[in-house]
């Protein structure tokens, strides 16, 4: 079971390689892993093909891990972050 710490977070970072660093609401961050893992829909790790949607697919990404090997060597890489008002 994930660590409940990552659901109470409002932000979280994403590292892209080539490009800079992005700071997005959890549910932004679900968009934009839902976008990556279309594109590398063919590539898939066991653990995540067993979920039938992308949504759930991305869900269980975004709660579980905190990094995606897109290509070997590449990774998209996201933390949970606390912003200081």
């Amino acid at each position: 079971m994930a660590d409940a710490t990552m659901y109470s977070e409002d932000m979280f970072v994403l590292l892209v390689p080539g490009s800079e660093e992005v700071f997005l609401e959890p549910d932004e961050l679900l968009t934009k892993l839902k976008n990556m893992l279309a594109q590398y829909a063919d590539a898939l790790p066991r653990d995540l093909q067993k979920f039938v949607s992308v949504d759930d697919q991305a869900r269980h990404l975004r709660d579980t891990a905190c990094e995606f090997e897109v290509t070997p060597g590449v990774s998209w890489q996201w933390y949970a972050v606390r912003l200081e008002k």
